[in-house]
């Protein structure tokens, strides 16, 4: 009987259209927006989708938890689409200037440890090993949403570069450090 209960749960059916699922793809939807006017010289503009952008990853994830709405598919596609939006927008700000020249250091401490810890976790969910979202990683994201959003508005105010770069520069020490926290949970297996 047990095993009946597993295979049931096997081949439940998730629907895709969930509110949660719909924000995600919402953001998803907004970075090409969001890019158009850092390129166009729109730095408000910008800056206010990106803002919105935030608000969705926060809420979609809280709302999936509280109206019990978690599917496969909202598991999937939310760390996925994060991905996609900070290495989209820091690219479009090498680009652009803010950073420029030693900024691409945070930027590939960032880059690097997003894919390093997403190929960890595609070789270890075979073997059924959770890498679990630890509390430094939500602090390093937060950093890194902050730096973004100021680096965004940069081109209208001086403050706003030297504050993202500030916060650019947090969010990449937490990055390597959770990268190596990450690392080392998993090594044991990896052998």
């Amino acid at each position: 009987m047990n095993e009946d209960i597993k295979e049931d749960e096997k081949t439940k059916e998730y629907p895709i259209w969930t509110l949660p699922n719909i924000m995600t793809l919402g953001r998803m939807a907004l970075l090409p927006f969001i890019i158009a006017c850092m390129y166009g010289g729109f730095p408000w503009a910008a800056l206010t989708l990106y803002t919105i952008a935030c608000f969705t990853d926060f809420l979609d994830g809280y709302l999936a938890r509280r109206m019990n709405a978690v599917t496969p598919f909202g598991t999937f596609l939310d760390p996925i689409s994060d991905k996609v939006f900070v290495a989209a927008i820091l690219i479009v700000l090498v680009d652009l200037g803010p950073l420029a020249l030693l900024g691409i250091i945070p930027v590939l401490i960032i880059l690097t440890r997003e894919f390093l810890i997403s190929g960890l976790r595609e070789f270890l969910g075979p073997k059924n090993i959770k890498m679990p979202v630890t509390n430094l990683a939500k602090w390093k994201t937060t950093a890194q949403m902050v730096s973004l959003g100021f680096l965004i508005a940069a081109p209208a105010n001086i403050v706003f570069l030297i504050t993202g770069w500030l916060f650019i520069t947090i969010a990449a020490g937490l990055t390597a450090y959770t990268g190596y926290v990450y690392m080392r949970a998993a090594w044991p297996h990896m052998k």
